[in-house]
């Protein structure tokens, strides 16, 4: 479920299988009672054997308990331990608005309700998942963890349960087929192999051939799934004979290890003597990768003089076929990705080489482009393409910060991709996380350097965003003599800026004026748009809140156009909502309504929590100056809620605190205290979407309308390229005509799409259409 259709106070994050579940009913109930009696609980045992499967599988049953409360972190791509509270935060929608610590905002969003969290693939970071269940089971008395690990997490009061491998049938004593089949080994052999070759089946002449072959695999999940795309190429008996001749060999299998994980090293040291030597090249060049990659990206990584960039197609297409590599089909194209266990084997591969250091940087190298490409390209109609790309490669960004962080003569180039991906970082609220790499390369990076000068210009940055304000002023201080040595005209611009804003923080406004009047000037003198958008839309809201509100209406007036005419939707939204609060302090309350609905239709498009809290909380002053108390109580209670979400608060510029405080106070003594709280903590519950149904005062889609959607499951089918197309100019504010204009398209045609779509979606409002295509996080194709 997208973050825009889930509860303001909890996300659904339960992955669908892709395959059908096999056995364990008996380690389904176990677990669900030692749920029911534990607080946290560590499904342990050997790699392969399906610990990862049966807790989703476990957490799905008991999700009911918990009124849908249940939210799984995947630990296996995160190899940093100081990033494990920044990664769980981020999956439980709690980003950091401040500079609280990440374990703080969980606890917060966690403490008091019933909560499952599923700790998964804990093995290697076990110390700091150690340390924050034990925090998080401390603090948060409904809480219960379920952890999968090879090893337990050591904590008293930890319940562990150790699964084992599937049991597998005695070949020496099996008579007929039923007697094989009535194993789990075998039943998941037979349903893995069906998927294979349709026509499958057990038979008289080959029953014994399947007992072998499970009681040879010792029943591991994994090793089941691996052994049979070998059925395309052998037959049953052949298989049989060819893994006993395999686990015959010596040195076929490393010594000292458990039985067990012998044999999945064999399995996989088989598949790997089964590929050709290009194809091995690939495999372990792909090892580099973290979660999913796309051809692009592996065509980059594994191109050399040994294998050629026009060769890579046929040998990651080989290596699908062998299900070395397993592809998923996206919104934006084909991705690839391996088994935890496959990856691991390429990496010792890949190390033994010597090739480790060649494949990382190239690795880097990939990754620093996309960072650029993103930190060039952000501003425009792109933007929801853009922060898809990213945030499905963001794995593998972080695996190359990482790269950066601990190789010598790397920080640089990390720096470099930290501040091209601020607005990624900026956009889904996960500032703590860019903090983390900013302090950790900063103190690689020489003092005299211009990535040093930009990296202390960005923390700044965000310490005046976390309302930091030591941090804001230290940085500044070395920032400042260091640009007048090194600095670019950019990088001087980006200083002015960030030293008006916080001015602006700290209610200082004349200077604020002064200081993002001289920024926007030197941005636009270095045609530098970003930045030019950024500045003039905080310089705008700083002069109407000095007291010339006419300047301010006219500076935003020209941002909003600016950014309509390249097709922004970031940077409009604060700039619509900083003309809305302009005509509220002049208590010009229509105007003020018609610019704040349209700021939060516009931060719909890139599903902006933090620019829908600001216009729902401004649509709540709206509300009050106009006197519809109730209104602005719900209004309130929503944006209190979103604000929940992101860890953030209504202290965004001091300015205008007062100003929350203001209205609140007089919506609370216009409707006292009991109707004012029943009124807002109505609203604090409601789905996102129902609270921006409201904030807009658009008609909800209707209940059939909804059960319908939630049977088909099958929104983001129901609309042709085109009409997703259109949903998209939809979303980003564009009028029929507009429509029509930006496709070459009559405007009746453009109608009619948008009644096709309302009526495929069972929408009543192009504002719901909006909501929708958030709820896409853009996923559309990049061209």
């Amino acid at each position: 479920m997208s973050g825009i259709t889930a509860g303001l106070r909890r996300r659904d994050d339960r992955s669908a299988e892709v395959t059908s579940f096999v056995g364990r009913r008996r380690e389904i109930s176990e677990l669900k009672r030692l749920l029911s009696e534990h607080r946290l609980v560590t499904l342990t045992g050997p790699g392969g054997v399906g610990k990862t499967r049966l807790a989703l599988r476990v957490a799905d049953e008991v999700r009911r308990a918990f009124h849908g409360r249940m939210w799984v972190v995947d630990l296996a791509e995160l190899r940093e331990p100081g990033l494990l509270a920044e990664a769980v935060a981020e999956q439980l929608r709690v980003h950091q608005g401040s500079a609280e610590p990440a374990v703080d905002t969980i606890i917060d969003r966690i403490a008091a309700e019933p909560v499952l969290l599923v700790l998964d693939n804990c093995e290697h970071l076990v110390d700091a998942c150690a340390t924050l269940a034990s925090t998080l089971v401390r603090t948060c008395p409904e809480l219960r963890i379920l952890a999968t690990s090879r090893q337990s997490l050591g904590l008293t009061g930890e319940r562990t349960y150790q699964l084992r491998p599937f049991p597998v049938p005695d070949p020496d004593r099996v008579s007929s087929p039923a007697s094989v089949t009535h194993f789990d080994s075998a039943r998941l052999f037979v349903d893995r192999a069906t998927a294979v070759l349709p026509h499958f089946t057990v038979d008289s002449g080959n029953y014994r051939a399947l007992a072998r072959l499970c009681h040879d695999l010792d029943g591991i999940p994994l090793a089941i799934e691996l052994t049979v795309p070998q059925l395309r190429a052998l037959t049953l008996e052949q298989l049989a004979d060819r893994l006993g001749e395999r686990h015959a060999l010596p040195g076929g299998s490393r010594r000292g290890l458990p039985p067990r994980h012998r044999t999945l090293e064999a399995l996989i040291d088989w598949s790997y003597q089964l590929c050709s030597e290009a194809e091995r090249h690939v495999w372990v060049s792909a090892s580099a990768f973290s979660a999913t990659f796309d051809l692009a990206a592996i065509e980059h990584v594994a191109a050399d003089d040994a294998v050629p960039r026009k060769d890579v197609l046929g040998l990651v297409d080989a290596l699908v076929d062998k299900s070395i590599f397993l592809p998923e089909r996206t919104t934006t194209g084909t991705r690839y990705r391996m088994l935890d266990t496959t990856r691991r084997y390429g990496e010792e591969k890949l190390a033994a080489a010597g090739r480790q250091d060649t494949v990382r940087h190239r690795h880097r190298d990939w990754f620093a482009h996309l960072a650029a490409s993103f930190g060039g390209r952000w501003i425009g109609p792109e933007e929801p393409a853009w922060h898809a790309r990213v945030h499905q490669d963001y794995p593998n960004l972080r695996s190359a910060l990482d790269h950066c962080a601990h190789a010598d003569g790397e920080a640089g180039i990390g720096l470099r991709m930290v501040v091209q991906l601020v607005d990624y970082w900026t956009l889904r609220g996960t500032l703590a996380e860019g903090r983390v790499w900013l302090d950790r390369l900063l103190d690689r990076v020489p003092g005299q350097s211009r990535e040093r000068l930009a990296g202390l210009v960005l923390r700044a940055w965000f310490a005046v965003e976390e309302h930091d304000r030591t941090t804001a002023r230290a940085c500044l201080a070395e920032a400042v003599p260091l640009a007048g040595r090194v600095g670019t005209d950019e990088q001087v611009a980006y200083l002015v800026e960030v030293s008006g804003m916080a001015a602006l923080l700290e209610s200082d406004l004349g200077r604020a004026v002064e200081l993002l009047g001289a920024a926007f000037e030197r941005f636009r003198r270095a045609g530098i748009l970003r930045g030019e958008l950024f500045a003039l839309g905080l310089y705008g809201l700083a002069a109407g809140l000095n007291g010339d509100p006419a300047r301010g209406r006219e500076l935003l007036d020209m941002c909003i156009d600016e950014a309509v005419r390249v097709g922004d939707v970031f940077w409009r939204s604060y700039a619509l909502w900083a003309r809305g609060c302009i005509d509220v302090h002049d208590d010009r309350f229509d105007s003020a309504e018609r610019f704040c609905k349209e700021a939060l239709r516009t931060a719909l498009v890139l599903s902006d929590r933090s620019a829908m809290a600001l216009a729902v909380e401004a649509l709540a002053w709206v509300a009050e100056g106009r006197g519809r108390h109730d209104r602005a109580a719900r209004l309130f209670g929503s944006a209190g809620a979103l604000w929940a979400e992101i860890s953030g608060s209504h202290v965004f510029y001091t300015a205008l605190t007062g100003w929350h405080h203001d209205f609140l106070a007089r919506t609370r003594a216009a409707l006292g205290d009991s109707a004012y709280e029943r009124s807002f903590q109505d609203a604090s519950r409601q789905s996102i979407a129902d609270a921006i149904d409201f904030a807009l005062e658009t008609a909800p889609r209707s209940a059939a309308q909804q059960r319908s959607r939630d049977r088909s499951g099958a929104e983001d089918q129901a609309l042709t390229r085109r009409e997703f197309q259109i949903a998209q100019l939809v979303a980003a504010g564009l009028t029929n005509r507009d429509i029509a204009t930006r496709l070459e398209i009559s405007q009746r045609t453009a109608e009619a799409h948008v009644q096709n779509i309302l009526t495929k979606l069972g929408f009543r409002s192009r504002a719901q259409i909006a909501t929708w295509v958030a709820a896409r996080e853009g996923s559309h194709l990049l061209t």
